[in-house]
Order: C-alpha cells, then sequence, then structure tokens
C-alpha cells in the first residue's frame, strides 16, 4: 500500500509510517552517496554519519506524515493543499530545531511547504513531470 491509497484524512498511524518508511529510505540513499563521496576514516565515524541522516529523514517523514493527517483531520478539509504546506513546514521546523539554527527552520519550513503543496496539487490536476518516453 502507497502513501497515495490511504484516503486523506484517516488512517494517521499508517501514513506516518508510510512517509517514515520514505524517509528512510531517503536518508540511507543520501547517506550512501555521502561515504562515497567524503570517506570516512573509521567505520564508526561512517555509521554515525549514516546513522545521524537517516534518523533524521526518518523523522521528518515522519512528522510530516502525522501533521499531514491531523491538519486535515483539525480543519475538516482533507483534500486542502494547505494541509501539506502544514506538514512541509512542520519537517522543516524539525530540521532548524536539528542545526540550532532558526534560519535554516524558517527557510526549510517555507522550502518544503511550498514543494509539499505543488505537490498535492499536482496531483489532485495530475500533473506530469515525467511522462513516458518519445520514440
Amino acid at each position: 500500500m502507497g502513501y497515495w491509497d490511504v484516503p486523506e484524512g484517516t488512517d494517521c498511524i499508517q501514513k506516518t509510517w508510510i512517509s517514515a518508511k520514505l524517509g528512510t529510505a531517503l536518508g540511507l540513499v543520501g547517506s550512501v552517496y555521502h561515504l562515497v563521496v567524503y570517506t570516512p576514516e573509521t567505520v564508526l565515524e561512517g555509521l554515525l554519519r549514516t546513522t545521524g541522516a537517516t534518523v533524521t529523514l526518518a523523522t521528518m517523514g515522519a512528522v510530516f506524515g502525522m501533521t499531514t493527517c491531523l491538519s486535515a483531520q483539525v480543519r475538516e478539509a482533507p483534500d486542502d493543499p494547505l494541509n501539506y504546506f502544514i506538514g512541509g513546514c512542520a519537517s522543516g521546523v524539525l530540521l532548524g530545531a536539528k542545526t540550532h539554527n532558526p534560519m535554516t527552520g524558517t527557510t526549510a519550513c517555507l522550502g518544503l511547504g511550498t514543494l509539499a503543496f505543488f505537490t498535492k496539487i499536482g496531483k489532485m490536476e495530475g500533473w506530469k513531470v515525467f511522462g513516458p518516453p518519445r520514440l
């Protein structure tokens, strides 16, 4: 079951679990690239870097999923793209709190919120970013 298969504003635990898994996968992929480019001096250093990035992105995914779902329930507007902006913004605020930098949190809030907002609009209107190949 995918994230879009669960109706908006319902089954918040399932949505949170799915978005946390996606965040974990992105964190692992990003960590692998980071380890290849910046080779750690010890195995422990590599493990710590990988764990830090993966846990951060998994947490951001979980915060996004839960905030989006709860926002849809509280506002009683399940298909409103503003729910996605609120979820993306909450994830950005979490990133700012992790880095102890309010400017990072503000920028990430606006950036991730806007990205999520337009992702939801695109999904509702059937936008295609990548279509089938032209032959």
